[in-house]
């Protein structure tokens, strides 16, 4: 059977460090303190990340003044979305997408550490 998954190593190694934050620090930190964790567990990882870059936005034919900043972009290639919230609306799942089709990358990784017992990451494809 042929594995087509998008980014299936990329995202594992990703998925790994984001577990492991959540096991040793718990749900309940804000964004900011699951944020600087990740950060360093993704360094000890080697994976390859920047935190927070302003990425050029486009719509369909021009490309934008504004900018967006995820909170990282993985492996140049896959957008990460942290949120420390107790559940997650539609308006949250909504934003990836967007995120996706305006910077034109692929991949959208949405994490949610807030809810106990562990973060949920869920994916979208663009």
């Amino acid at each position: 059977m042929e594995d087509n998954l998008l980014y299936r190593d990329e995202c594992y190694q990703i998925q790994g460090a984001v577990f492991e934050v959540s096991r040793v620090m718990g749900a309940g930190f804000s964004e900011t303190v699951f944020q600087e964790c990740l950060d360093l567990e993704s360094k000890e990882r080697g994976i390859p990340f920047r935190a927070q870059p302003e990425l050029t936005l486009h719509d369909n034919h021009h490309v934008l003044k504004q900018h967006y900043r995820p909170d990282f972009i993985c492996y140049d290639k896959i957008i990460l979305d942290l949120k420390a919230l107790s559940d997650l609306t539609g308006d949250h799942r909504a934003q990836v997408p967007n995120y996706l089709r305006s910077t034109k990358l692929k991949l959208g990784l949405l994490v949610n550490s807030g809810k106990p017992p562990t973060a949920i990451v869920e994916r979208f494809v663009f």
